[in-house]
């Protein structure tokens, strides 16, 4: 992660998460609330939809973990250099250490969905871990850094741990829609900032490079933290509208035949999910 790039890859991953996580709430509580709209929200439909989650989301954290120990200027699986008697680069193994627990929630995830050998409230316990143990591992890895470095990841802990916190609530609450949107809207926000970082400190080539002591920098990029966590919020509001209006009309445009065929396709699904 110490480059561009290694700001990027998170940054994308996370990004690509919020807006399916504001998909799929918004269809599935969109047809919750319409009960002619069942056959969208088929229970057997949605266990397929949260095996491709999981399996995406531990690719990903696979992805993640290679990329930092792999590249040109990492560890390659060396923890410790007993010839100069040092640790080996640490921080790309705290980063693959992050992935590594997105990786067990995706493989939780899983086997929740699955095999049902597991309480479904598992993926999101897990999920809420991985998020915890993301801010955990951020928090103690600031130190010496110049002011503006701390501070810019400073701001990225808090949508780490909101996120981590609106994910363990979700452990009791599952499907309250308020609070997959807010995980999903923290998740952009910790995406986009996780761009913004990698500008700030690494700028692509061409790019004026930033006072990292200047407190004029610090006003400045607290204020665009707050336009980024504005940003999310618009963008899960345009996808919720969207999907909610895609919908609506989807329905209205279905005949009553063709929905009464949809539901008798939708019960057989069910009965042999529940086989």
């Amino acid at each position: 992660m110490g480059n561009f790039k290694g700001h990027a890859l998170p940054g994308s991953f996370f990004l690509i998460a919020g807006l399916w996580w504001t998909v799929k709430s918004s269809l599935w509580h969109t047809t919750r609330r319409n009960k002619s709209a069942v056959p969208l929200a088929s229970r057997a439909v949605q266990r397929r939809l949260e095996v491709i989650e999981a399996a995406v989301i531990l690719a990903f954290a696979l992805i993640g973990m290679l990329a930092e120990q792999f590249v040109s200027d990492g560890p390659q699986l060396r923890l410790y250099d007993y010839v100069g008697q040092h640790w080996e680069r640490l921080m790309n193994w705290q980063h693959a250490t992050m992935y590594l627990f997105f990786g067990l929630a995706g493989a939780v995830s899983l086997t929740v969905h699955t095999t049902g050998a597991a309480p479904l409230a598992f993926d999101r316990l897990l999920l809420g871990i991985a998020f915890f143990t993301e801010g955990f591992l951020f928090l103690y890895h600031l130190h010496g850094r110049d002011m503006l470095d701390v501070h810019v990841h400073q701001l990225l802990l808090y949508a780490i741990f909101g996120g981590a916190l609106t994910t363990f609530l979700e452990v009791f609450q599952r499907g309250n829609i308020l609070l997959e949107l807010l995980r999903a809207s923290l998740s952009l926000l910790q995406g986009s900032w996780f761009w913004q970082i990698g500008f700030v400190l690494y700028p692509p080539s061409g790019l004026a490079e930033w006072d990292l002591k200047d407190h004029n920098n610090m006003m400045f990029i607290t204020m665009c933290y707050c336009w980024h966590f504005a940003f999310a919020l618009v963008t899960v509001a345009v996808v919720y509208s969207t999907v909610c209006w895609v919908t609506r009309s989807r329905l209205r445009q279905t005949p009553p035949l063709e929905m009464g065929l949809l539901k008798t396709a939708e019960r057989e699904l069910e009965s042999e999910d529940e086989m």
